[in-house]
C-alpha cells in the first residue's frame, strides 16, 4: 500500500483552515465535548435517586428522564452524520455547545416535570452532537503519525469520565448540591466552545443541491424508540407493557423505511460500502463487546456495594475511581506498544486480562468490600484501557484501509455506525446484564428457600440463634423471632443477589471468549501504526 493511498488528496469540499485556527485546540474543543456528554449521562444516572428527592419526583416518572436524555442523544447522533456533510463541524458543534451549555444551566431550576424532560431532550440533541465528530475531525486534523495518541487520548478521555463518575455526584451531595449535576457541564462547555472557535476552521457548503434528510431522519428515530423500549423493558415488564409494544412497533416500522428508502432513493452522501468488508464488522463487535465487559465496573460491583454493603454514591465513587488516574497513564503507554507490536494483539491482550479478573471477581461472596476489589479494580483498568485502545486502533486502520477515511463525508459516515454501535450496542447489552441479574437473583433466591423452611432443623437453628441475639425484657420473645426471620430473610436475599452479580461476571468472561474466538477471523491490517509513524 502507497502513501498516496493512505493519505489521499484531500476533497475540493474538505476544510480550508484559517490563518488563526489551531487543530490542536479544535481536538482540545472535541475532546472536551466528548467527555462532557459522557459525564453529563453518567451523573445523570447515578444521581438520579438524589434528583428526584430534590425535585419530588415519583419512581416511574423519574425514570423518563435519563431515558428521554439518551434517546435524544441517538438520535442526533445518527442525524448529525447527515448534517456535518452539509455544514462541517465547527457550524454544527458551536451553537450545539452553546445551547447545551444554557439548558444545563436551566435544568436544575426550571419547574415542573414535563418542562425538564423538555429540557432533556434538548440536551441530549445537542450533546449527541459531540461524539460522532470527534475522531472524525481528530483523523482530519492530526498529522498520521500522532493518530496513535489521539486514540489514546479518546480512550483515556471516555474511560475517565466514566469512572469519576459516582465520585464527583458522591461529592458534590455531601458538599455542594445536587443541582451540580448539570452546573457541571454547563462550567465546563464554555471553554469547550473557546477551543472549537479558535481550533475548527469553517469549511464551505458543498456546491450542488442539498441531499435529502429524510432517511437519515427516518433510521435516527426508529433507533431512538428501540433504545428508549430497551430502556424502559425491564421496569415496565416488556411485552406486558402497551408503551414497550408501542416504541418497538413504532422503531421497527421506521427501520423498514428507511431500508426500503435507500433501496428505492439512495442518499449520495451515505457511503456504506466498508460495512462489506469482513473486518469492520467484526471490529465493530469489539464496540459491543467492549460496552459489555465495562459494565463490570459500571453495574455490577457498584451494585454489589451499594446493595450488599449499603455503600452510599461517595463511598462507591471512592472505591472504584481512584483506579481512573492509573488507568489515564496507562492508555499512553499502550499506545507506545500498539506501535511495536498490532492493535489486534493490543485488544486480545486487555480482553484476555478482562476474562481473568471477571473470573476471580465470579468467587464474591457477601462478606467482600470496598478493598476486597481494589486490585481487581486496577486490573480490570490496564484490561479496559488495552481493550479500548486497541478496538479504536484497528478500528481507524481499517477505516484507512477500506477508504472509509478518504473526503469528510465518508469520515462521518464511518464515524456515526461506529458511534451507533457504541450507543446502541452499549444499551443492548445493560439491558441485557439488568435482566440476568434479575432472572438469576429470582432463581438463586428460589433454590435457597427451598432449604429455608420453616420445620427444617437447619433453619429452626439460625431463628433461634438470631432470637436469642435479638431478645430483650422491652421486646419479649415474640417480636424477637419475628425480627430473627425478617432477617434471616433479608440473608436469604443478599445472598441470592450476590449470586446473581457473580454470574453476571460469568457471562462477561464467557461473552470475552466468545469474541477471542471470532477475533481471530480478523485479516491482519496491511498496514500499521509504526508505517503512519513515518507519514507527515
Amino acid at each position: 500500500m502507497t502513501a498516496s493511498e493512505i493519505n489521499p488528496a484531500p476533497a475540493a469540499s474538505q476544510p480550508i483552515r484559517a490563518p488563526y485556527t489551531n487543530p490542536y485546540l479544535g481536538i482540545l474543543g472535541v475532546f472536551l465535548g466528548a467527555g462532557l456528554a459522557t459525564l453529563n449521562a453518567r451523573l445523570v444516572g447515578v444521581g438520579l435517586a438524589d434528583l428526584r428527592g430534590a425535585k419530588g419526583f415519583g419512581f416511574d416518572d423519574a425514570s423518563w428522564l435519563p431515558t428521554a436524555l439518551n434517546m435524544a442523544t441517538m438520535f442526533s447522533g445518527v442525524f448529525v452524520v447527515f448534517v456535518n456533510a452539509l455544514f462541517g463541524p465547527r457550524r454544527i458543534l458551536l451553537p450545539a455547545a452553546a445551547i447545551f451549555a444554557l439548558v444545563s444551566a436551566m435544568l436544575p431550576v426550571f419547574p415542573g416535570y414535563w418542562p425538564m424532560v423538555a429540557l432533556m431532550v434538548i440536551a441530549g440533541l445537542t450533546s449527541g452532537t459531540f461524539y460522532s465528530l470527534t475522531l472524525t475531525f481528530v483523523l482530519t486534523a492530526l498529522p498520521k503519525k500522532l493518530i496513535i495518541f489521539g486514540i489514546a487520548a479518546y480512550a483515556a478521555d471516555i474511560v475517565f469520565v466514566s469512572n469519576i463518575a459516582t465520585l464527583l455526584e458522591g461529592w458534590y451531595i455531601d458538599h455542594l448540591s445536587w443541582a451540580w449535576i448539570f452546573w457541571t457541564a454547563a462550567a465546563a462547555t464554555p471553554l469547550m466552545i473557546l477551543c472549537i472557535y479558535f481550533g475548527i476552521p469553517w469549511r464551505p457548503p458543498p456546491p450542488g443541491p442539498a441531499p435529502s434528510w429524510r432517511g437519515f431522519a427516518y433510521f435516527s428515530a426508529s433507533l431512538a424508540l428501540i433504545y428508549g423500549a430497551l430502556d424502559q423493558g425491564e421496569r415496565l415488564d416488556w411485552l406486558n407493557s402497551g408503551v414497550i409494544v408501542a416504541m418497538l412497533s413504532g422503531g421497527v416500522f421506521l427501520l423498514i423505511t428507511t431500508l426500503f428508502r435507500r433501496i428505492t432513493q439512495p442518499n449520495p452522501i451515505l457511503k456504506l460500502s466498508f460495512l462489506n468488508r469482513r473486518n469492520t464488522i467484526i471490529l465493530a463487535l469489539s464496540i459491543f463487546v467492549f460496552k459489555f465487559v465495562h459494565l463490570a465496573v459500571l453495574v455490577l460491583v457498584p451494585g454489589f456495594l451499594g446493595t450488599i454493603q449499603q455503600y452510599r454514591p461517595l463511598q462507591t465513587g471512592q472505591a472504584l475511581a481512584w483506579v481512573a488516574v492509573p488507568m489515564f497513564a496507562m492508555v499512553w503507554l499502550v499506545a507506545a506498544l500498539t506501535i511495536n507490536t498490532s492493535s489486534r494483539l493490543t485488544l486480545a491482550s486487555g480482553l484476555t486480562l478482562v476474562a481473568v479478573v471477571s473470573w476471580i471477581c465470579s468467587r464474591v461472596d457477601t462478606a467482600w468490600a470496598g478493598n476486597n476489589f481494589e486490585l481487581l479494580d486496577l486490573l480490570l483498568a490496564l484490561g479496559l484501557a488495552a481493550s479500548y485502545v486497541g478496538l479504536v486502533s484497528g478500528i481507524v486502520l481499517e477505516g484507512l484501509e477500506s477508504g472509509a477515511l478518504t473526503t469528510a463525508a465518508n469520515a462521518a459516515t464511518f464515524s456515526g455506525f461506529m458511534h451507533f454501535v457504541r450507543i446502541f450496542g452499549g444499551q443492548i447489552g445493560t439491558a441485557a446484564m439488568s435482566q440476568i441479574v434479575t432472572v438469576r437473583e429470582r432463581f438463586h433466591d428460589n433454590a435457597l428457600g427451598l432449604h429455608v423452611q420453616a420445620g427444617s432443623w437447619l433453619t429452626d437453628e439460625r431463628i433461634h440463634a438470631l432470637s436469642a441475639g435479638l431478645f430483650s425484657p422491652f421486646t419479649g420473645s415474640d417480636e424477637a423471632q419475628s425480627r430473627a426471620i425478617n432477617i434471616l430473610s433479608q440473608q436469604v436475599r443478599a445472598q441470592a443477589y450476590t449470586m446473581a452479580i457473580s454470574d453476571g461476571f460469568v457471562v462477561i468472561g464467557w461473552m470475552v471468549v466468545a469474541y477471542l474466538l471470532l477475533l481471530l477471523f480478523l485479516r491482519p491490517a496491511k498496514f500499521s501504526y509504526k508505517i503512519l509513524r513515518t507519514m507527515p
